[in-house]
């Protein structure tokens, strides 16, 4: 199936993660021009690499989500190099583990920022083209706390919620302009950051890190861990020619693992 991304260009935050890094390489192999942005800049001009040497094009760009006063200069530098941005993958670093209950107000403040301030100010500098244009996609990873809330990530499930209320708001603004605004939420999906809160439960449990993995993988329908591939594939069609008529959604991309209807 052709998706026609041929020709339009992409602005991926959080492009040198697990996640990020597959959606980047996913839409540079459809044909895209990818902007790989993160705040590791030696794991962003990876992916860039990474799709230059399968045939794509990309550049890479270290940024700071929680410096909003950069996003103007840092969206100009992505046009500079490639052309106006069509696509905008929204995906923002998890916070550290912890309760909702006790958090200083400098922590909610730091994490909002970086996580929620920080998309919506870069959807606003790149919507006005997309409009413009007729065509857009703003596809927004989330968490699967934001329908499930997941013990001891309290500031994640919290903040997360803001990009579902934004996301869906902003779907019936510019939907007439051609844009489209959706939610994507991954469940266990095989990276780093899942590794990593595996560990973290598994030492403050005092348990082994495969005991709380095999309790994880208990409660997924597929016995198994997603594939980053496997989450970059359907953030790939959303950001397509083909998903035109699917905005304001939000998609569970889990092996069936959260719970909730």
């Amino acid at each position: 199936m052709d998706l026609g991304l041929t020709g339009r260009t992409a602005l991926v935050l959080g492009g040198g993660g697990g996640l990020g890094g597959a959606i980047a390489r996913g839409l540079g192999a459809e044909g895209a021009s990818v902007a790989v942005a993160d705040l590791n800049e030696d794991a962003a001009s990876g992916v860039a690499d990474a799709i230059t040497a399968a045939g794509g094009k990309a550049v890479s760009l270290q940024w700071d989500l929680a410096d909003i006063d950069a996003v103007d200069a840092k969206v100009a530098s992505v046009e500079s190099a490639l052309g106006p941005v069509d696509v905008l993958i929204a995906i923002t670093g998890g916070p550290p583990p912890g309760g909702a209950a006790g958090q200083l107000p400098e922590t909610w403040r730091k994490f909002f920022d970086s996580m929620i301030v920080s998309v919506m100010t870069i959807a606003d500098r790149v919507l006005p083209g997309m409009r413009d244009r007729g065509w857009g996609r703003i596809v927004t990873s989330t968490s699967s706390g934001v329908v499930a809330p997941i013990p001891n990530l309290g500031i994640s499930n919290a903040l997360r919620m803001s990009l579902v209320g934004w996301s869906k708001t902003l779907a019936a603004e510019v939907g007439k302009d051609g844009v489209t605004c959706n939610i994507v939420m991954p469940g266990r999906i095989a990276t780093g950051r899942i590794t990593f809160l595996d560990e973290k439960k598994a030492e403050r449990e005092g348990r082994s890190v495969e005991e709380v993995r095999a309790e994880s993988l208990a409660m997924i329908p597929m016995g198994r861990y997603g594939d980053p591939k496997e989450y970059a594939d359907m953030v790939s069609f959303l950001a397509s020619d083909r998903a035109g008529y699917i905005t304001g959604s939000q998609i569970r991309i889990d092996g069936g693992y959260i719970p909730n209807i």
